[in-house]
């Protein structure tokens, strides 16, 4: 297991109009997190930090995106994982709720 510190684990919220639609009708929370980073480190990570509980984690890998210019392929993204964090009834972070 990777020694990450805590704060190394969460890079951003993400903030999208679906990530918004599950922060406020299924209580879960987006994140990009440390590539090396594992579920349990994401869910003391955020427990820690915002000082809420953690009931899941699902974690999954977004491909890198291609485009092209002229002939040549290019990256335009790299590869990020993200994470969907599930709260216990009753926690919030405000972060998402203003």
């Amino acid at each position: 297991m990777p020694e990450l510190h805590i704060y190394d684990v969460i890079r951003r919220p993400v903030i999208t109009e679906k990530a918004t639609v599950q922060a406020d009708e299924l209580n879960q929370y987006v994140f990009e997190v440390d590539r090396r980073a594992n579920k349990i480190q994401i869910r003391e990570a955020v427990e820690v930090i915002f000082e809420v509980n953690v009931t899941k984690v699902r974690t999954m890998v977004q491909p890198a995106k291609r485009g092209r210019r002229g002939r040549d392929w290019m990256m335009r993204t790299k590869e990020w994982k993200k994470a969907i964090v599930t709260l216990a009834p009753g926690d919030e972070i405000d972060l998402f709720n203003p």
